[in-house]
């Protein structure tokens, strides 16, 4: 960020509301703001807990805390007060930093309540500190099996990989780009540090949930032309498309995942908006944001696997194994990753590290991997498809069953929008019947019944659902993906 600073002083680095921060006044006030925190106590090899609002000063804290050697874990403030300990101390944090005082027993660095104008007047000099690009940059929280959060530590380098010219997407001088993920996922290092390392704009939402409006009225005041939309997100803004007041038009731009993409939004996206490009990310955060990239087409929705994930982007290799043993080509077995991408590791649990990430004897040397949990295969031109996930798959009446392969087939029944299968428990312990949720297009809505014939046309009986249901809308989590737990719940 800072050699954009010297190239483009006066460029525009971020937006939020009304402010505008050009790149000059935002590594200046990160040059103060990094003294502050060397003389709380901020180190090289520690870890920063970071709560503030979702604005520029939030990112010239987190330049700060890289600039002191240190790894920021940014926190969402929505998260109760018992989560927020509970994370504060999985990362051992010596220092915190809030807009409100002390939080619990760590010591705080209360941001002062200024402009980053105002910092930047201060002129400081920042501690000189080397940082090699292997060293810990930030902790992304997912959940955990045990219901305790996981801290995945990722380097440097598995962040400024994403980012070379030309790449998977420009977010180079001129693009403007959305930041409206949490800030404790892996999608706000694309949001943000993607334009701020490339030269581009970041543009801040206000809103932790993005609507329709909210998205047309960023891209009519910033010229905002870049967005990252989980699926679910994404289906939902497509569906919501007004033509009196479209709030996908302007975007050159759109990167979506997180979940199998929707043939039917994909295609009808395409054909809405011809000249924007669409893009399929496939990743998970033990390997920062993206592992595979690709650039959907219109044929792509036509794809009997569904939309490809795509090939691998920089310093990041995808092999596809049974166990140990590298598959050939076509084959679908457990999506494992390797390269500069994969995360340190998991903080303050060695035996979660030690089980996913893995030395592996592959193509005759030993080779680090990320064991992913997902299904998938790679065909003859190294394009990456997903097949599903290994923890969703179950034994009903002894046949193995994957729900992935019953919700692609649904997506297909016309009408349908959009589909999920859950299994469902049986009184005595296991599955005993699947229920398949969906919602439709009107007024060519198919009834449950006929759902339930088109999918006993297309798949043996044992795959066929129970329990047929139509929803307005599949519930979603607090990060936009599909809440299967909810649609369980509503049974």
């Amino acid at each position: 960020m800072a050699h954009q600073a010297r190239l483009r002083p006066s460029a525009v680095a971020l937006a939020h509301r009304d402010e505008r921060v050009d790149y000059a006044t935002l590594d200046a006030a990160a040059d103060a703001y990094a003294v502050a925190l060397w003389t709380a106590g901020v180190r090289p090899g520690t870890i920063v807990p970071v709560r503030l609002p979702r604005a520029p000063q939030l990112v010239a804290v987190l330049l700060a805390v890289l600039k002191c050697g240190a790894a920021y874990a940014a926190l969402d403030r929505r998260w109760p007060g018992e989560r927020i300990d509970q994370v504060t101390r999985m990362v051992g944090a010596s220092v915190m930093v809030t807009d409100a005082g002390a939080h619990g027993d760590v010591p705080s660095w209360t941001a002062p309540n200024e402009s980053l104008a105002q910092a930047a007047s201060r002129r400081a000099e920042p501690p000189s500190v080397y940082v090699d690009s292997s060293a810990a940059a930030t902790v992304f929280f997912t959940s955990g099996s045990t219901g305790v959060p996981k801290g995945v530590l990722s380097p440097h380098h598995a962040t400024t990989r994403l980012f070379p010219a030309p790449g998977f997407a420009d977010f180079g001088p001129g693009r403007v780009v959305l930041q409206a993920a949490p800030v404790s996922w892996d999608a706000f290092t694309l949001e943000l540090w993607g334009p701020l390392t490339s030269g581009g704009t970041c543009v801040i939402a206000d809103a932790d949930y993005l609507l329709p409006d909210d998205l047309a009225d960023l891209v009519n005041a910033t010229g905002l032309d870049t967005a990252w939309l989980t699926s679910s997100l994404f289906n939902f803004l497509v569906d919501e498309d007004d033509p009196e007041r479209p709030c996908l038009a302007g975007l050159r731009q759109v990167l979506t995942g997180g979940e199998r993409l929707s043939p039917t939004h994909v295609a009808r996206f395409l054909a809405r908006y011809p000249d924007s490009i669409l893009i399929n990310g496939y990743g998970p955060a033990e390997s920062c944001v993206f592992a595979t990239t690709h650039r959907i087409s219109a044929v792509d929705c036509d794809h009997p696997d569904g939309i490809p994930l795509g090939v691998p982007v920089p310093e990041t290799i995808v092999h596809i194994l049974d166990g140990e043993e590298s598959l050939a080509p076509g084959t679908v077995g457990e999506i494992c990753l390797a390269g500069a991408g994969l995360a340190l590791g998991y903080v303050g649990d060695a035996h979660a590290t030690a089980a996913a990430f893995t030395l592996l004897p592959l193509d005759g040397e030993p080779v680090r991997v990320y064991r992913t949990g997902d299904l998938g295969f790679l065909d003859s031109d190294g394009v990456l498809h997903f097949r599903g996930r290994t923890d969703f798959q179950v034994k009903i009446a002894g046949h193995r069953i994957e729900p992935g392969e019953i919700e692609s087939v649904a997506r297909r029944i016309p009408g349908i929008r959009e589909a999920a299968v859950v299994p469902v428990p049986a009184p005595g312990g296991g599955y005993d019947r699947l229920a398949i949720f969906y919602t439709a297009d009107d007024p060519t809505a198919p009834t449950p019944a006929v759902v339930r014939r088109a999918l006993a046309a297309k798949l043996p009986g044992y795959l066929v659902p129970h329990n047929v249901h139509r929803r307005a809308a599949l519930p979603t989590t607090t990060t936009g993906k599909l809440d299967r737990s909810a649609l369980l719940a509503s049974l």
